[in-house]
C-alpha cells in the first residue's frame, strides 16, 4: 500500500464516535446533530424535477469536461456574482463532483513531489487539505487562526524560506469552521506573494453564498484578480459547490475555475481519474446555477436560525457571529471534548470538538476549547438544541 496512507489522521467523525462510545444519551430526547455540515433545508423541487426529466441520460457516458451548457451557466453565474468581465467557459471552468473530490484531486495534479514541496493551509481546517497534501507527497505547513488574528492567517509571518518551498496555498473563505471572510486587501497581498514565489492559490469558497447582509456578499479570489486586471487568473483557482448554496449535497455538483494553464493538465488528470458528473446531474446543476431566488430564501432561513439560537444562549454561552457560513465557532466553558460529551450524554445534542479540526503545533492547537455548531437542522430543532444547552449550562 501507499506508505503515505499511514500519515492520515482519523476523520473527525471517527474521533467523535470514539468519544461517545461509552455514553447513552437520554432516550426521551430527540437526537439533534449540530456536528456535521450537511444542509437539511429542502432541496429545490425544480432540481429534482430536472433530474427526472433527464433520466434518459442514465444510458449516456458523461464527458469529464462536462456539457457546454453547464460550463456556460457556471460562467454566467461567476460573472454576475463576482463581477468578472472576462471568463472563458471553454478553458477556465471545469465541473467537479463536489469540492471535496476536486480539492483532493487538484492537489495530486498540481504538486511536483520531486521538489520537497510544502502545502500551506489554515489551522483549524477542512481535513481534505491535509490528506491531499500527504498523499501528493507534500508536507503541510499550518497557519494558526485564532481570535487574536480574527481567524485570518497572518500570511506575512510566514518565513521566506517556507514560501520558497511552497507549491500550493489553501485558503478557505468563508472559513470552515470559523466563518471568517478573508478581506480584499489580504487577497491582494496573497497575489503579490504568489507572483514573488510562484505558488498556486486554491481558494475554497463553498460557503460563499451563505451570508447575513444581502448588500455585502463575501469577496472572492477571482473577483480580486479581475479588479487587479489579472483576467488570466494566473496561479489562482477557486472551488464552488451547490451543496450548501442550493441544499443538494447528494447531487455532488460543483466546479473549479481560474487559470487555464492549470486547468488544462488537471482535465487530463481527471480524464484518467474517471471523475465525470452524470449528465442528468449536469442539467439539474444548470437550473440551480441560473436561479437565485431559492438561494436568497436559503440565506433568510439561516439568518432566522442564527438570531434565535444566539438570543437563547447569550445569557449562558455568549456567541460571536461569524462573517458568513452556517457554523458557530463557540468558545467552551470547559475542555472541548468534555463539553461535547456533556451535551451528548445529557442533552442528546451533538457538536464537534474544535481540536478535531486542528493540529497541535509547538504544543498549541487553535481548535482546543471551542466547538463547531452547524445550524443546518430545522429552526425547530435548532431552537430545541439551544434551549437544552441553556438549561444544561
Amino acid at each position: 500500500m501507499n506508505p503515505d496512507l499511514s500519515q492520515l489522521h482519523p476523520y473527525p467523525f471517527e474521533k467523535l464516535a470514539r468519544l461517545f462510545s461509552d455514553l447513552t444519551p437520554p432516550a426521551d430526547l430527540k437526537p439533534i446533530a449540530l456536528s456535521i455540515g450537511e444542509p437539511k433545508h429542502p432541496s429545490p423541487e425544480f432540481v429534482m424535477r430536472t433530474i427526472n426529466q433527464q433520466a434518459r441520460h442514465l444510458a449516456t457516458y458523461p464527458s469529464t469536461k462536462g456539457i457546454p451548457e453547464l460550463r456556460q451557466a457556471i460562467a454566467a453565474w461567476l460573472q454576475r456574482r463576482f463581477r468578472l468581465t472576462e471568463l472563458d467557459a471553454e478553458t477556465q471552468i471545469l465541473p467537479v463532483n463536489g469540492t471535496r473530490e476536486a480539492l483532493f484531486s487538484f492537489t495530486q495534479a498540481v504538486i511536483n513531489r520531486n521538489a520537497r514541496p510544502l502545502v500551506v493551509m489554515p489551522n483549524p481546517f477542512y481535513q481534505i487539505y491535509e490528506g491531499a497534501a500527504f498523499l501528493a507527497g507534500a508536507e503541510p505547513w499550518y497557519l494558526p487562526c485564532t481570535a487574536d488574528n480574527r481567524f485570518i492567517p497572518d500570511f506575512d509571518a510566514v518565513p521566506a524560506d517556507i514560501w520558497e518551498q511552497t507549491q500550493l496555498l489553501f485558503i478557505c473563505s468563508p472559513g470552515n469552521p470559523t466563518g471568517a471572510v478573508i478581506p480584499r486587501e489580504t487577497l491582494v497581498r496573497l497575489l503579490e506573494l504568489s507572483d514573488q514565489y510562484g505558488f498556486v492559490i486554491a481558494s475554497d469558497e463553498c460557503y460563499s453564498e451563505i451570508y447575513f447582509d444581502e448588500t455585502q456578499p463575501p469577496v472572492g479570489l477571482l473577483q480580486v484578480c479581475a479588479e487587479q486586471g489579472r483576467h488570466d487568473y494566473r496561479n489562482c483557482v477557486v472551488f464552488h459547490s451547490l451543496s450548501k448554496r442550493s441544499n443538494v449535497p447528494g447531487l455532488r455538483s460543483g466546479f473549479i475555475a481560474g487559470d487555464a494553464s492549470l486547468l488544462k493538465p488537471y482535465l487530463l488528470y481527471r480524464t484518467y481519474h474517471g471523475s465525470a458528473m452524470p449528465v442528468q446531474h449536469q442539467w439539474a446543476s444548470i437550473m440551480a446555477w441560473l436561479d437565485e431566488g431559492h438561494v436568497i430564501q436559503n440565506r433568510s432561513l439561516y439568518r432566522q436560525k442564527f438570531k434565535a439560537f444566539r438570543d437563547i444562549l447569550d445569557p449562558v454561552l455568549p456567541l460571536q457571529m461569524p462573517d458568513a457560513g452556517f457554523y458557530f465557532w463557540a468558545e467552551t466553558p470547559t475542555d472541548d471534548e468534555a463539553f461535547a460529551r456533556l451535551l451528548y450524554g445529557q442533552a442528546h445534542v451533538t457538536v464537534l470538538p474544535g481540536r478535531y479540526l486542528g493540529r497541535t503545533i509547538d504544543g498549541f492547537n487553535p481548535g482546543e476549547n471551542r466547538v463547531r455548531m452547524a445550524l443546518v437542522a430545522s429552526q425547530t430543532d435548532c431552537i430545541a438544541a439551544a434551549e437544552r444547552i441553556k438549561a444544561l449550562l
